[in-house]
């Protein structure tokens, strides 16, 4: 990976980070809406609860679906190897086969 496509996953990485928190700012203060009878210091540590959780559900989230797709390439590189393997293994036979005809022809 080039230093510029590091710097830009750092990038995408920050932009993704900061829209979920704004998502979870949304959420937050959608959910304390309701409840009027909170004082304003009350509200506000609400919503940092709810934000600080939305934020924990969503790393969670993040991580779950990174395992995944790290399982996912093994598996699937495993069954390009073995694809591969098999093609070569045709080649082989079909090239081993023809060369027999050749010389059963040409004797």
């Amino acid at each position: 990976m080039s230093i510029t496509d590091k710097f830009l996953n750092d990038i995408e990485g920050h932009l993704l980070l900061a829209a979920t928190r704004e998502e979870g700012r949304t959420a937050a203060a959608r959910f304390s809406a309701p409840l009027d009878w909170l004082t304003d210091a009350q509200r506000g540590e609400v919503e940092r609860r709810f934000e600080a959780e939305y934020l924990a559900l969503v790393r969670a989230s993040w991580q779950h679906t990174a395992v995944r797709a790290g399982r996912l390439r093994d598996e699937y590189e495993a069954t390009y190897r073995g694809l591969r393997r098999r093609l070569l293994a045709g080649w082989l036979l079909t090239g081993a086969l023809a060369l027999g005809f050749l010389v059963v022809c040409l004797v």
